[in-house]
C-alpha cells in the first residue's frame, strides 16, 4: 500500500516560507480551482522553494507524490508527452519504440494513487510551451476529457493531478507568453519579500543585523525601477551570511548590476561593496 504523506499545514507552510496565511490560502484555492498555476517574479524571490512547499502541503495526508521537471530551450514534445527513442538490442541492432515522456509517465503513476499528485515545472517559460504541450493545451482547459495523441494512445489528466510552474520574468515576461496558455493558468506573483528575509534570520538566530541590508535592497530596487529585474532575497538566505555577505555582494550582486546598468555605470557604482558595506556589514 502506498505510503501516506505527513500532513503539512498551512500554518507550517506560512512559517517556513514567510508568507502570510491569507496569501497562501488564496494561492492554494487558485491552484485547486484552476488545476495549474505559475509562480512568477524576478530572480531570487524563492519561486522554486515556494512551489516545493506548496506541493508538500497539497499532497499532505494522502498517498500522492511530487515530481519536478525543468524546461529549457531544447525541451520538446517528445520529452514531455511522447516520442520515438532509438534503443539498442542485445545483438547490436536498433529499435525505435514510442516512449512516454515525463508528463505521460507522471499521469500514469498518478492514476494509481488516490491522493493529490503535483508536477512542478521549473523555468516553464524557457521552452516553447505551445510546441512542448501539444494536445495538452486542450486538456488544460477541458480537464474532464481525453484526447487521442498523434502517435497513438489517448491522453487524459487524472483528476488528482495539479501542475505548478515557475517563471523568471527577467528571462521572459508574462506579456510574451502565448495568450492561450496564459488563460489556462492562474498566475501567482512573487516580489522580493523582505519580511521573509527578516523572519529567516530571526528564526535561526543568525545574529546578522538584517535591517541595514533591507534598506540597501529597497534603495537599490527603487533605482532598478522594474519589477521584473529587482534584486531578490534568496542571495541572503544564508545561516553564515555575516561571513559570506562581502563575497555574495561582490561576486553575485555586483555582476548582475553591471549587466543591468550597462548604460548607466554611475548607478552600478553607487552600489559597489565599498559604498554600501557600512550599511550592510555587521
Amino acid at each position: 500500500m502506498p505510503y501516506e504523506n505527513e500532513v503539512y499545514s498551512l500554518l507550517q507552510l506560512a512559517e517556513d516560507t514567510g508568507f502570510d496565511l491569507e496569501t497562501l490560502e488564496r494561492w492554494v484555492r487558485a491552484i485547486r480551482r484552476k488545476g495549474q498555476a505559475v509562480l512568477y517574479g524576478p530572480p531570487g524571490t524563492g519561486k522554486t522553494y515556494v512551489a516545493e512547499h506548496l506541493a508538500r502541503h497539497l499532497i499532505g495526508g494522502g498517498d500522492g507524490f511530487v515530481d519536478l521537471v525543468q524546461f529549457h530551450p531544447a525541451y520538446a514534445y517528445e520529452d514531455f508527452i511522447q516520442g520515438i527513442r532509438p534503443q539498442s538490442d542485445d545483438d547490436g541492432g536498433l529499435r525505435y519504440p514510442l516512449v512516454p515522456g515525463r508528463f505521460l509517465d507522471f499521469c500514469e503513476r498518478a492514476d494509481s494513487r488516490r491522493g493529490t499528485c503535483v508536477l512542478i515545472i521549473d523555468e516553464i517559460n524557457r521552452a516553447n510551451l505551445s510546441q512542448v504541450f501539444g494536445e495538452l493545451m486542450y486538456l488544460l482547459e477541458y480537464r474532464s476529457r481525453s484526447i487521442p495523441l498523434a502517435g497513438g494512445r489517448r491522453l487524459r489528466i487524472p483528476k488528482n493531478v495539479l501542475i505548478i510552474g515557475t517563471m523568471n520574468t527577467a528571462d521572459r515576461s508574462i506579456a510574451l507568453v502565448d495568450h492561450a496558455l496564459r488563460r489556462r493558468f492562474a498566475f501567482l506573483r512573487l516580489l522580493p519579500n523582505h519580511e521573509v528575509l527578516r523572519k529567516y534570520h530571526q528564526s535561526r538566530n543568525t545574529g546578522f543585523p538584517v535591517e541595514g541590508l533591507i534598506g540597501v535592497l529597497r534603495r537599490l530596487n527603487a533605482q532598478v525601477n522594474d519589477p521584473h529585474y529587482e534584486v531578490g532575497i534568496s542571495f541572503f538566505l544564508r545561516k553564515d551570511l555575516a561571513e559570506e555577505i562581502e563575497d555574495i555582494w561582490r561576486m553575485e550582486v555586483e555582476p548582475y548590476l553591471d549587466e543591468y546598468f550597462f548604460d548607466r555605470t554611475d548607478k552600478a557604482e553607487e552600489f559597489r561593496w565599498d559604498k554600501v558595506r557600512g550599511e550592510i556589514a555587521p
